[in-house]
Order: C-alpha cells, then sequence, then structure tokens
C-alpha cells in the first residue's frame, strides 16, 4: 500500500493538560473522517461548509458526544500538506484529546508517524528540504538567533541561493553542450574563456556559502567549551556570571568543584554547551584525582577551552601544569580554539597579556572580572570566533546543518575539478561531467535530489503531529 495515501491524524498541540488541543487529520478520507467525528450545530455535515471556516459543533464518539469544538477544512492542494486537511480543536483534557483521537482513528484515519505531515508535504512539491529542516529548527528554538536562522530557512533564503547557483550551473552546461555541438557554426553564447570565468565565479560562490557553516551550527547546534584551571582562579565564579545566575558553588576553598558541572548557554548569538571542571593540581585526595582527570578529559573533548589564570598572582607550577595539558590537547587537535582569561582584573595585576601569549600563542587574551559579573571581552571574543558577525541571520543564505554543508563542499570540489581541466588546456566539453555532477550535488541541499534514507533520518527527528 502506498502510504502516501492513507489518511493519517495525530495530535498537534504539545501533550499534557492545555486550554485546547488540536487534532489534524491528512489524506484522502480526511473530509469524510471528520464528518462522522464532528457535528456541527447548524446540522450541515462539516464537509459541505466553505473551506477554511471555522465551524462550532460537538465531536462524537462511541458513546455519543465527548465536547464541542472547532473543525476547520482544507482543500488540496492549498494546504500545509497538499492534501485535503480536517483540524478539530477540543478542550486540552488529556484523557479528552485521546478519545477524540481514539474516534478519528475508529473514523477510518491512521496514526500519523514523526513528522509524517511535514514529509507528506516535501513529497507533495509543498515545500523544500531546506523549509522542512526548518520547521523541526522553529520548534526545537532556543534562542532569537536560532529563530532568526530558522524562519529565513522556511522563507525560502536558502532554497533560493541553491535554486540561483543551479541554474547558473544549468545554464553553463548548455551553453558548453552547443559549443561543442556546433563547433563551427558560432551558436554558443560563450568561449572557453568564458567558461573559465563562469566556472570561477561559480566556485567563489560555492565556497562563500560553505563558509557560512560554522555560524550556522554554531547557532543551530552550538559548540562544546570547558572552563579549566588550576584552583582558586575563579572557575567557578566566571560559570556563574556567563550564566547570569549562581550555577556553581564558590568558595575560598581550593578544591570545592570535584565534578563537571555542564549548562547550555547563549553566549551572543552562539549556543554553548560549557562544563566547569575541577582545578587542575598535583592531588593526593583520590576524589580531587578523579575530578582533576574529567577535567583534563573534558579539554580533550571540547571544541574551545576556557583557560583561567588568577591575574593578582603570578604563575605558579600547577598554572605551567594546566599549560602542559592545553598544549597536548592542541597537539592532539589543532582546531581547537583557547580563550585564555586572565581573571580577577580588578585586582593588581601580575600576570601580562605578553607573558601569556608567548607561553600559549595558539590563545587569544582577554580579562575579566567575574566575581563583579565582568565579561564582556570573553563573550565577545567567543560570538567573533564562532560566528561571522556580518552575516545577517534573518535575510542571509546560511548553511545550519552537516547534510547542507557536505553537499555544497562536494559540488564546490566538483566545479573546481571544471576549472582545473579547462585551465590545463582541455576542452569544455570534458568539464561537462564535473558540472553535471555539482548540479547533482546542489540539488541534494534542498531536495531535488536525495535519497529515501536522507528524508527519512530527517522526518524521524520530527515530533508526531508535524
Amino acid at each position: 500500500m502506498d502510504e502516501t495515501r492513507d489518511t493519517i491524524a495525530a495530535v498537534s498541540t504539545p501533550p499534557g493538560r492545555g486550554g485546547i488541543a488540536v487534532i489534524r487529520i491528512s489524506g484522502p478520507l480526511s473530509w469524510s473522517v471528520s464528518d462522522r467525528v464532528f457535528s456541527p450545530r447548524d446540522g450541515k455535515p462539516l464537509s459541505v461548509h466553505p473551506p477554511r471556516t471555522a465551524v462550532y459543533g460537538d465531536i462524537i464518539g462511541e458513546d455519543g458526544v465527548i465536547d464541542d469544538g472547532i473543525a476547520l477544512l482544507f482543500r488540496a492542494p492549498a494546504s500545509y500538506t497538499g492534501e485535503d486537511i480536517a483540524e478539530i480543536s477540543c478542550h486540552g483534557g488529556v484523557l479528552l484529546t485521546q478519545l477524540v483521537l481514539e474516534a478519528v482513528f475508529a473514523a477510518g484515519a491512521r496514526p500519523a508517524g514523526p513528522g509524517e505531515f511535514t514529509k507528506r508535504a516535501f513529497l507533495g512539491g509543498k515545500l523544500g528540504l531546506t523549509k522542512a529542516e526548518s520547521v523541526i529548527d522553529l520548534i526545537d528554538a532556543e534562542s532569537r538567533g536560532q529563530i532568526a536562522l530558522a524562519s529565513a530557512q522556511s522563507r525560502g533564503v536558502l532554497s533560493g541561493r541553491i535554486s540561483d547557483l543551479y541554474g547558473r550551473m544549468k545554464r553553463l552546461a548548455a551553453s558548453i553542450a552547443v559549443m561543442s555541438d556546433y563547433p563551427d557554426e558560432d551558436m554558443s553564447d560563450i568561449d572557453a574563456d568564458g567558461v573559465k570565468k563562469a566556472l570561477s565565479d561559480i566556485m567563489s560562490s560555492l565556497e562563500e556559502l560553505a563558509g557560512t557553516y560554522r555560524t550556522g551550527r554554531s547557532v543551530r547546534e552550538g559548540i562544546a567549551a570547558c572552563i579549566c584551571g588550576r584552583p582558586n582562579v575563579g572557575k567557578s565564579s566566571l560559570m556563574n556570571a556567563l550564566a547570569g545566575e549562581d550555577r556553581a558553588i564558590v568558595t575560598p576553598l581550593a578544591g570545592t568543584t570535584r565534578d563537571v558541572i555542564s549548562e547550555k548557554l547563549m553566549i551572543g548569538r552562539c549556543a554553548v554547551r560549557i562544563s566547569d571542571t575541577a582545578g587542575i593540581r598535583d592531588t593526593s585526595d583520590e576524589i580531587e584525582k578523579l575530578g582533576v582527570e574529567r577535567a583534563e578529559s573534558e579539554m580533550m573533548k571540547s571544541e574551545l577551552i576556557i583557560a583561567v589564570f588568577d591575574g593578582s598572582s603570578a604563575l605558579t607550577d600547577d598554572d605551567m601544569r594546566f599549560i602542559g595539558g592545553i598544549r597536548s590537547a592542541v597537539s592532539a587537535d589543532p582546531s581547537k580554539k583557547i580563550a585564555a582569561v586572565i581573571n580577577k582584573s580588578d585586582l593588581p595585576q601580575k600576570i601580562g597579556a605578553d607573558e601569556l601569549s608567548h607561553l600559549l600563542p595558539e590563545a587569544d587574551i582577554v580579562r575579566a572580572s567575574a566575581g563583579s559579573g565582568d565579561v564582556s571581552q570573553l563573550t565577545s571574543l567567543i560570538d567573533g570566533r564562532f560566528t561571522d558577525l556580518s552575516l545577517d541571520l534573518t535575510s542571509d543564505a546560511v548553511l545550519s546543518n552537516a547534510r547542507q554543508y557536505a553537499a555544497v563542499k562536494r559540488a564546490s570540489e566538483d566545479i573546481k575539478n571544471a576549472l582545473s581541466s579547462v585551465e590545463a588546456g582541455f576542452s569544455p566539453d570534458i568539464a561537462q561531467i564535473d558540472i553535471e555532477n555539482a548540479m547533482a550535488d546542489i540539488a541534494e541541499v534542498d531536495g531535488l535530489a536525495v535519497s529515501t534514507d536522507v528524508v527519512s533520518d530527517i522526518f524521524s527527528r520530527f515530533c508526531v503531529g508535524k
């Protein structure tokens, strides 16, 4: 059976008690199903009412009237899924909602799977894959930046950019085909130099688009960061200052933090999964040793190490051991970013930025006074390092997930190969295969050419009812 021809139903509002609950029904039988469970107070069948008109009536179950509510009809293709849709709103009780849903199932609908409504919208051509992905991103958004990014994708900003790139490649491939098929008739609108210029421009556009992924990933998914340093340099105070609340215990006693404390914070536009760790030092305390080991493990796993130093005292042996650990972490993963924070900047300073920069040349040096809440240099550094501040999330095309990025990078490599062959003196028609491969790659971004496994994986992450 073609599952897309089934009539499906689910509760589209969050589970639990609420003012109302909305049951969505989509498919060829949605209106007849709704006629069986919804009786308008005006005595006419629901299906004879004009689409997009709110109709008041009673909701009928196996034992009679369950509730009163509002129903809306949407006629294909002018609906979310492109199919006939009915939406029934009832009072939002947990049991009540379940009884209404069971009545809908008894009338001929089947339970919808995760994201099946949006999947049908994609398969029916109502929206591209980037727009479909933006739906779940909007639902899961926890920051204004994430909403701005997802909203731009839902309005087609990225899909428009992809369509433009695909069109440029298609026109270039067509021009090369004419040049190859009619070499003596001067019918093509482009010559070899024009092909080079067009390929170079397309490659630059692809690389520019690929460059937005750092920002998109940092905003949408976030980065992993850890706050590390020897005991009593103000790590927990820094965590509290970044969180804007007393998240970690702060005392004058060394070794207060024994375990890893994690928090998800918004720093500028960047989502940061940040961990406060135990002070790194030599110790004979077995419990503290475990804390030190976990701190060192967090350093190895994190994309950003926030290395904290007490600016009011000279560097100690424990500081030097900690710096050695940072070097080891960077040696294992050179892509790590280091933010060296000279804390307690409100006190007389005994550590200079030049001294620390000499010991940690990979690090960006900032000052902070975590105790008084002054961490502005650090937050600005993090936002600037992991997001492109020149990008407008509301209007610029930004890649926001690894699937999109991988497809654009493959297309960029294909165009690079095409350009290399033309620059090496080969006939432009040799580049045709690489251009067509690039077209196939870029088409995957918006789902113009994508495997069923990829589609299934994307929609499996949706909630039921969307």
